[in-house]
C-alpha cells in the first residue's frame, strides 16, 4: 500500500523549519550575552520577526532597526525565517543575486534575501544568471526533501519548492536513501530512481517500462508505469498561483524572442498553463518576432502572396513542396492567416444548380470539380446530398486534370448557363450549350 500524494499550498515557502546549529540556541531561553557593539538583542528579534511576516523590505527594516542590508540578511538566515515576497526587486536585490548566484545554493541565498526559492530561481533566469556548478545542499534543503518524501509530496514540487532541478532532488533523496510516501510497495528506491530519471528526458512511458526491463528491473506495463510516474510526482502540476517574478521571466520571454521550452523546465509549468498566462497577461501577438516561436524560416512578404493565392486551389502538398517547407508548416500559416481551404467551404446556391445541371446533361464531375476548384471527392459526396448520382465517382489521376487542345473549357459560368433540368432534352450536353 502506498499513501496519497498532496498537492502544495502556492504560499508554502518551506514544508519543515530549520535552524542552523551554531545558532539553534537563539531560539531558547535568554543566555548571558557578550558584550559586542553589533550583537542582537531580543527585542531587535522580535522587531525583525514581526517586520519581516508583515513582508517589509529589507531595506526598510535595516533602517528601522539601524543595521545593515547584510547583517539583516544574515540575522534572517540564522532565524531560518522565510516567506513569499511580494516587494519589487531593488537593485540591491539584483545585484547580490548576481554575485553569490553561481557560488550559493539558492535556497541559502533566498533566505537572506527574504524571497521563496521559487521566485529567486526565476529571477536569476530573468538576468540571464547560469549555475556553473549546483552548490552543496544545505541542511534546510534537505530538511525540506525529507519531509516531502515522509508526508507524500510530489516530486516536481519539492523541486520547485526548494529551487532545484527536478533530476537533482530525485539524486539526493537517493543519497539521503529517503523512500517517498508514495512509492509501490513493490519498487524498489533503485527503480523508483532509475524510473524517474528516465522519464526526466522525455522518454515515452512504454519506452520507459522497455528500458527497465533491459536493465534487470521487473517487468512493467508502460500504462500503469506513467500513473504511478504521475503519483510520484513527474510531470504534475498542481495550478498554483503565478507570482510576479514568473510573471516578469514570461514577459521577457516574449520581448525577447526566447523559447518556451526552457521556460517550461525553469518553472515546472505546463505548456498549457504558460499559454494561459499570456493570454491573461495580454501577451498574445506581441512577440517581436514574426514567426513567434514557430520552426523554420521565417515567412517572407513573397511566400505569404503566393500562400494566399495558391491556397485552396493547388494542392497543399504541392505548394509545401514549391515553398521548401513542411505541410504543417504551411497550414499552420495558413490559419494564422486566416485563409480557408477551397475545398471545405459552404457549397453556396449557384454551385447546387450547378451540379444539378451539369449532372442531368451528362457533365463529367471530373469537369465539375475543376469548373468549382474543389476536390473530386467533395463533389461526389455533396451531389449524392442533394440528389445527384455521378456515373464517374472515382478521382481522376493528375493527367485527366488538364483539357484537351481543342475542348471547351468548363466553367460556373457555362454549367450555369446550361437549361435548367426540368426544361432539359435528351440530347443537350455541354458542347450543344457552348
Amino acid at each position: 500500500m502506498t499513501a496519497d500524494s498532496f498537492d502544495l499550498d502556492a504560499d508554502i515557502v518551506e514544508l519543515a523549519p530549520f535552524v542552523p546549529e551554531a545558532h539553534a540556541a537563539d531560539n531558547g531561553p535568554l543566555a548571558e550575552i557578550a558584550f559586542r557593539a553589533d550583537a542582537w538583542l531580543p527585542d531587535e528579534t522580535g522587531q525583525l520577526r514581526k517586520a519581516f511576516v508583515e513582508d517589509i523590505a529589507i531595506e526598510e527594516i535595516a533602517v528601522l532597526l539601524r543595521r545593515t542590508r547584510a547583517s539583516i540578511g544574515r540575522r534572517l538566515y540564522d532565524l531560518g525565517l522565510r516567506r513569499q515576497s511580494q516587494r519589487p526587486w531593488t537593485t540591491w536585490d539584483d545585484e547580490n543575486l548576481a554575485r553569490s548566484y553561481a557560488n550559493e545554493a539558492t535556497a541559502t541565498l533566498a533566505s537572506r534575501l527574504g524571497r521563496s526559492a521559487s521566485a529567486l530561481y526565476a529571477r536569476a533566469k530573468l538576468l540571464g544568471l547560469t549555475e556553473p556548478g549546483a552548490p552543496p545542499y544545505s541542511g534546510w534543503e534537505d530538511a525540506q526533501v525529507r519531509a516531502g518524501y515522509e508526508q507524500g509530496v510530489p516530486v516536481a514540487q519539492i523541486a520547485r519548492l526548494i529551487g532545484r532541478p527536478f533530476a537533482g532532488v530525485i539524486s539526493r533523496a537517493s543519497a539521503l536513501r529517503l523512500r517517498h510516501a508514495c512509492q509501490p510497495d513493490d519498487w524498489s528506491n533503485e527503480e523508483m530512481t532509475r524510473a524517474l530519471s528516465l522519464a526526466d528526458t522525455g522518454a515515452r512511458y512504454v519506452e520507459i517500462a522497455a528500458m527497465l526491463g533491459a536493465e534487470g528491473f521487473p517487468a512493467r506495463n508502460g500504462r500503469s508505469l506513467g500513473q504511478r510516474l504521475r503519483k510520484l510526482g513527474y510531470g504534475r502540476g498542481w495550478g498554483r498561483a503565478w507570482i510576479s517574478e514568473e510573471d516578469d521571466l514570461l514577459r521577457h520571454a516574449y520581448t525577447t524572442g526566447a523559447s518556451l521550452t526552457p521556460l517550461r523546465e525553469r518553472l515546472g509549468r505546463s505548456a498549457c498553463s504558460i499559454r494561459w498566462r499570456a493570454e491573461a497577461l495580454g501577451l498574445r501577438g506581441t512577440h517581436r518576432h514574426h514567426d513567434g516561436f514557430r520552426q523554420g524560416p521565417v515567412w517572407t512578404s513573397e511566400e505569404e502572396a503566393r500562400l494566399r493565392a495558391d491556397y485552396g486551389k493547388v494542392p497543399t502538398r504541392d505548394i509545401a513542396r514549391t515553398l521548401g517547407r513542411g505541410l504543417r508548416a504551411v497550414l499552420y500559416h495558413a490559419n494564422r492567416l486566416g485563409l480557408r481551404h477551397g475545398y471545405i467551404r459552404p457549397f453556396g446556391a449557384d454551385e447546387d444548380r450547378a451540379i444539378r445541371n451539369a449532372w442531368t446533361h451528362g457533365v463529367s464531375m471530373t469537369d465539375v470539380a475543376l469548373a468549382l476548384g474543389r476536390d473530386v471527392a467533395v463533389i461526389s459526396k455533396h451531389a449524392i446530398r442533394i440528389g445527384c448520382r455521378f456515373n464517374d465517382p472515382q478521382r481522376p489521376c493528375r493527367a485527366h486534370k488538364t483539357r484537351r487542345a481543342g475542348r471547351p473549357s468548363v466553367t460556373l459560368a457555362t454549367l450555369l448557363a446550361l437549361e435548367p433540368p426540368a426544361a432539359a432534352n435528351d440530347g443537350s450536353n455541354l458542347s450543344a450549350a457552348a
